[in-house]
């Protein structure tokens, strides 16, 4: 296999499909929860497959398979870290909005790499239905900005040397604006108050949030 998971996952009903047994789901689901220490091309997969450790299906099954064949198929691949003098810190941020089509939650990602290799990444379901993209952008920058706090405080102690603010960047603009606005108004109100700590690291210098296209 030359992806490590089906495209169209979100269109596929499981709700008749025969189970599986359901110890031999969660050794194999075991087995490459351990494995995405080192092949984090395949962590979307693993972290969805592992949703369904208690109502396997034959489908969940086959999808768990379509990973390991595409392991076989790229057992040769890896990640290659050159040596570089300037130590910077960069992340990236985005969201799957109203991506469950459960409980219509939405799910944050990151990643952050430090000069030529990533070394940081994370998919989560957001603990609250988000009423917009704008928001949901705004969760998932909340949770990348600790991260990003988390990180330069652990370079800074390493190296013993003073960084220049961290750039995370976002594909939307409301999110951005969002955060360099200290008012509170109507699209803003509602957000749960943990989440304005970004309008505190942007304030501060700490951290600063970019936009990038979404295709880039």
């Amino acid at each position: 296999m030359s992806t490590p998971m089906i495209t169209n996952w979100k269109n596929i009903d499981a709700s008749d499909d025969k189970d599986v047994d359901p110890t031999l789901y969660r050794q194999l689901i075991g087995s490459l929860t351990y494995l995405v220490n080192t092949r984090l091309d395949i962590y979307f997969a693993v972290n969805t497959l592992s949703q369904f450790m208690m109502e396997s299906k034959r489908v969940h099954w086959a999808t768990a398979r379509h990973v390991l064949r595409y392991i076989r198929s790229t057992i040769k691949y890896g990640l290659k870290y050159t040596q570089e003098d300037d130590i910077r810190l960069c992340g990236y941020t985005d969201v799957d909005w109203a991506g469950n089509s459960v409980d219509r939650k939405s799910t944050s990602r990151y990643c952050f790499s430090v000069g030529s290799g990533m070394v940081s990444s994370c998919r989560r379901k957001q603990k609250s239905v988000a009423l917009s993209s704008a928001e949901a952008e705004y969760m998932a920058a909340r949770t990348a900005m600790c991260e990003a706090i988390w990180l330069k405080k652990m370079l800074v102690s390493l190296f013993r040397q003073r960084m220049e603010a961290t750039s995370v960047y976002c594909d939307n603009h409301s999110c951005i604006k969002l955060s360099e606005n200290p008012v509170f108004h109507d699209r803003s109100k509602h957000i749960n108050i943990r989440c304005h700590f970004i309008k505190d690291c942007v304030q501060r210098g700490a951290v600063q949030l970019q936009y990038v296209p979404t295709e880039e």
